[in-house]
């Protein structure tokens, strides 16, 4: 890749930190604006366990590379700040989208007392991923028309009040966790009640990369195809009727009516 002029018009004053959406796994699914930002960024720092080696092939060559798995949060912000004073660009690669279980929140809130500028460039998110991985629309006319993006509270940040995977299964909406497959017994237990053992259930690990792996079974049954299959981690859970969905109607977007009118 050509690296002379090919982020120019992105990296320099006045910011210097990039938040970078480096997508679910595969490296070529990255944005061209994310691709240009990293070439041309002297410091990179990447989430090692979660960010593909190949994304860090076009960094520049001399680039200082941080890999952040093992850093706490003021480690991680003492390279950013650090890279600021040295008048250094920076690709803060983070995995999926920033937007969704990233946790930029707290790093832009550090910055931003630091005086430290930054921007975000967004990413393709797992549960896009995955949807493509399943072949299968997440929103179906007369089916499901809203997205419930997740997670559960074991090991990680308290949920808050009223969040329950109870209380959000409620409306039999497409639902989509995240950071819960290692508790899919309990996750199981909590749906049930709202989308019966009958509902479909896709489990995708590792969506976009070549060792993907996706199970798809009823709710009754998903959880003892997880444990068989050895799944802990990197997947997402994906649960509603739109993932078997073959009865509904057209879109109204391409209607006849509506394109005459």
């Amino acid at each position: 890749m050509e690296n002379d002029d090919a982020g120019d018009d992105l990296v320099g004053d006045p910011v210097t930190v990039h938040f970078i959406g480096a997508g679910p796994g595969a490296a070529d699914l990255i944005t061209v604006r994310g691709q240009r930002l990293v070439a041309a960024s002297p410091v990179c720092l990447y989430a090692g366990s979660l960010v593909p080696e190949e994304l860090l092939e076009i960094c520049p060559p001399d680039a200082r590379k941080v890999d952040t798995s093992s850093l706490s949060l003021d480690e991680i912000i003492a390279e950013l700040v650090a890279a600021d004073a040295a008048g250094h660009d920076v690709a803060r690669l983070h995995s999926g989208d920033p937007s969704v279980f990233s946790a930029i929140a707290e790093q832009m809130r550090r910055l931003d007392t630091a005086g430290v500028p930054y921007d975000v460039t967004p990413g393709v998110p797992a549960f896009a991923a995955a949807a493509a991985s399943l072949g299968r629309e997440l929103t179906v006319p007369g089916v499901a028309q809203t997205v419930i993006l997740t997670r559960t509270a074991e090991r990680a940040t308290a949920m808050p009040e009223g969040e329950d995977l109870p209380a959000l299964a409620a409306s039999r909406s497409t639902m989509v966790l995240h950071l819960a497959v290692q508790r899919i017994d309990a996750v199981v237990a909590d749906l049930l009640p709202a989308y019966g053992p009958d509902c479909p259930v896709a489990v995708v690990a590792r969506a976009s990369r070549p060792d993907e792996q996706i199970l798809r079974a009823p709710l009754g049954e998903i959880a003892a195809l997880v444990k068989e299959a050895g799944i802990r981690r990197t997947a997402v859970i994906v649960i509603g009727p739109a993932l078997t969905a073959a009865q509904f109607p057209d879109s109204h977007l391409y209607s006849a009516d509506r394109c005459r009118t």
